[in-house]
């Protein structure tokens, strides 16, 4: 009944070891009196008697079941039965101490006796002791070794090992061979401990003699009684391949991180042969590995590369020793050891919680908050440590506020246009080593506000027009940007008024609002308007708008729309002008110029001259350039007295126009009286000529003597013509008569000025027959009758 009671106690208690369990293992300060050490030998039946825990504990019968007692192990696995009527703790279960602590030595199986009423914790250790259960094993059951028949005596051969899951003297403790006199056996340990054999050549081997050997290795353990294992090793003798494989090094020590991926190269061995051919190819293996070793790494043959193939866990093994064996083409082989050092690592990295963004913010704004979040790291120590940064280059900062919260912050005031949106990475990073960090990117607009008025692609525009065009043309465009958005950059045009009042601009140009295109309302004439200028606004629909200027020149262009226009000889109406050429002159006589002007400009007022009809097309030509009439050979008595000649003036446009004059020519023998005015007729026509009146109002102002020297010349020359008794000179029966200078300066198409020098016939009273003849002036030859 008490047996019954106390177990229904128990399954209470049970209900209650997951709590029970924290409270054992987190040591609370109520932990009562000192630990004690119980011992049981590994394998011992269910129900041994470790102790009586009442006895122990100064306890009265029945008071471990008046108080709770209760038997509390790490993990799930009960190895305890507790008797709260006698206080006699009992195996529940048997034993195995390799399976409980592997290699560990001493193995201590932690448990605690809990307490109620009051709480009380009472800390115990129970060592198993190992037995000798458990045999020496080795990994190979037969080893092939091939020794050169010269290797020297005294060389040591490493064996493949055993293993034996017993610890302290039921260990592994020697290795022997069957009596031989050419080996013996060598017993080597490694720094874990681990014991290893080493065959030692006693005798020098002679192939001829004995081609192999087969021997029988056996490893002993310490226990008693003894355990062993063997293992045959089969010993072939080489020919003379006289040089092995040597490794670069006897001994590598390597270290690799505990998180390293997989397929990653830990080291590379490299052996080298210095023989050729098929005794100098190297290959590479493990030798005698343990199956544990064979499913961490992976040996390349070839390249001696040693790869992980498993992931590495530092809290499960942290060193790992590799034998490798460099094996040449002839069966040599040299051997080396690997020492892989597992590092552990700061495997949990940061985390960061965003709380709160603000997005987006408006442009110009003061400090404003973006964003709050915080930060935690599971680990603990300068793994746990936590530092926060973003980019120095941003308009941003942050600022630690309360435990392990964060403010995003502006650092000063944003602006739209140079950026409008950031994305902001946060790093956070621990102290680790190595450290570790987590990012987060928060992405922040910028909203707009209207601060930049619109900006002409220019400020001065030239648009160019022809003449002539089409009323509602379109002549160009002007363009304007405003780096805000939305509304505030929505941009409408309008023209500005005139600073010319007097410019009819509203009848001239139209803009429109939209797109800034302007186009012409009315037909342009280059000869009445040859350029305006006006100004056009550009405004965005921000609140306040912003605006801005520029300024429009419209050049028009020249169309060929006027004719030439003939100066020379007048085309008024009027009774034809006679030319009188004398029937002495010689080829290339001046008879007249054709003087001609043109109302448009450039190209379009290039003129031209042409003789299009005469009575006699081979008595006269024409200069294409400067419109002069010459007489193309000597005049005969058989060529008529009249002659009528039609010059076409055209100018260079396109399509091209013209105008055409009539010239009557008169052919004189001499000068005669009816041809020449009256001595009073030719002085009043003298001082009616501006021109003379002019000349000699500046003469008389430099000096008189001057003038009446300029006249005596003139006076000499005239008469010198007179008596040569040639026709049309400047004398006659009355005696000398002035000329008019005639002058027509640059006009139309002519290239340099003229002066013409007209001489009459006296007593004619009349002016209508006259010969021209160019005078020189500005430095220029003139021509002579």
């Amino acid at each position: 009944m008490a047996e019954s009671t106390m177990e229904a106690r128990g399954e209470r208690f049970l209900r209650q070891r997951q709590v029970l369990f924290l409270f054992v293992f987190l040591g609370g300060s109520l932990a009562g009196s000192e630990s004690r050490r119980y011992s049981v030998v590994e394998e011992t039946e269910r129900g041994f008697l470790i102790a009586n825990i009442a006895n122990d504990l100064g306890l009265g019968e029945g008071e471990l079941a008046v108080r709770g007692a209760q038997v509390v192990s790490k993990g799930n696995k009960q190895h305890f039965q507790l008797n709260h009527q006698t206080g006699d703790l009992h195996l529940r279960e048997k034993l195995d101490r390799e399976e409980l602590c592997g290699p560990t030595e001493p193995c201590i199986l932690h448990f605690q006796i809990l307490l109620q009423n009051p709480l009380q914790f009472i800390t115990n250790e129970l060592h198993v002791i190992d037995v000798n259960d458990h045999s020496p094993v080795f990994f190979e059951n037969e080893m092939q070794l091939k020794l050169l028949e010269n290797t020297p005596p005294g060389t040591m051969i490493p064996l493949g090992n055993a293993e034996d899951l017993d610890v302290g003297r039921n260990s592994l403790q020697n290795y022997t061979i069957t009596p031989n006199s050419h080996f013996h056996v060598l017993t080597r340990s490694r720094r874990d401990g681990r014991k290893y054999p080493q065959l030692v050549l006693d005798k020098s081997l002679d192939r001829e003699e004995q081609p192999e050997f087969i021997l029988t290795l056996t490893a002993l353990d310490g226990g008693s009684p003894h355990r062993s294992g063997i293992a045959k090793i089969h010993i072939l003798v080489l020919d003379i391949n006289d040089n092995a494989p040597e490794f670069t090094q006897t001994l590598y020590e390597v270290q690799i991180l505990e998180n390293s991926p997989l397929n990653s190269v830990v080291v590379t061995v490299s052996a080298t042969d210095l023989d050729t051919g098929n005794f100098g190819t190297v290959s590479y293996a493990f030798f005698h590995a343990s199956e544990e070793i064979r499913k961490t790494f992976q040996l390349n043959p070839v390249t001696g590369d040693i790869q992980l193939v498993k992931y590495l866990n530092f809290e499960e093994m942290n060193t790992y020793e590799l034998d490798i064996e460099a094996k040449d083409g002839g069966g040599l082989s040299g051997k080396t050891t690997v020492i892989v050092q597992v590092v552990d690592v700061n495997d949990n990295p940061p985390e960061l919680t965003l709380s709160s963004i603000t997005s987006p913010i408006p442009e110009n704004s003061p400090e404003t908050v973006v964003a709050v979040f915080s930060v935690s790291d599971l680990d603990s120590g300068e793994n746990g440590r936590i530092m926060c940064s973003i980019e120095d280059s941003l308009p941003f900062i942050l600022k630690p506020s309360v435990e392990n919260f964060y403010t995003l912050l502006t650092n000063t005031p944003l602006d739209r246009e140079t950026k409008s949106e950031y994305n902001i990475t946060i790093t956070v990073t621990d102290l680790g080593t190595p450290r570790l960090k987590t990012q987060h990117n928060i992405t922040v607009t910028v909203s707009d506000v209207n601060d930049n008025a619109p900006a002409f692609s220019q400020t001065t525009y030239t648009l160019r027009v022809r003449e002539n065009n089409s009323p509602a043309l379109h002549i160009g465009s002007v363009s304007a940007t405003d780096r805000d958005s939305g509304a505030n950059a929505q941009v409408t045009y309008s023209l500005l008024p005139p600073a010319d009042p007097q410019l009819p601009l509203a009848s001239l140009v139209s803009i429109n609002a939209d797109n800034g295109q302007l186009f012409a309302l009315r037909s342009l004439d280059y000869e009445a308007l040859q350029a305006f200028e006006f100004g056009v606004r550009a405004a965005d629909r921000g609140s306040p708008a912003l605006s801005s200027q520029a300024r429009v020149r419209v050049l028009v262009l020249d169309d060929n729309d006027n004719a030439p226009f003939v100066l020379y000889p007048p085309q008024n109406g009027s009774a034809p002008c006679t030319e009188l050429v004398p029937r002495a002159a010689e080829a290339g006589y001046l008879v007249t110029k054709v003087v001609a002007v043109d109302g448009d400009s450039g190209q379009n007022a290039w003129l031209s001259y042409q003789l299009l009809k005469a009575t006699e097309p081979a008595l006269f030509g024409v200069w294409a350039h400067n419109g002069e009439v010459r007489t193309a050979r000597l005049l005969s008595e058989r060529d008529a007295v009249k002659h009528r000649l039609v010059v076409l003036v055209k100018d260079n446009g396109e399509p091209p126009r013209s105008a055409s004059v009539t010239l009557h020519v008169l052919l004189v023998d001499g000068f005669s009286q009816p041809y020449l005015p009256l001595p009073e007729v030719a002085a009043a026509e003298a001082r009616a000529d501006p021109l003379t009146v002019y000349l000699v109002v500046a003469l008389a102002s430099v000096s008189s003597l001057f003038l009446f020297s300029v006249l005596v010349f003139v006076a000499v020359r005239l008469c010198r013509r007179s008596r040569g008794a040639s026709a049309g000179r400047c004398s006659g029966p009355e005696g000398h008569f002035p000329g008019h200078l005639v002058d027509v300066s640059g006009t139309g198409t002519l290239s340099q000025s003229y002066q013409y020098e007209v001489c009459l016939t006296g007593g004619s009273g009349t002016s209508e027959f006259k010969f021209l003849k160019p005078i020189m002036t500005n430095g220029l030859v003139q021509d002579t009758e």
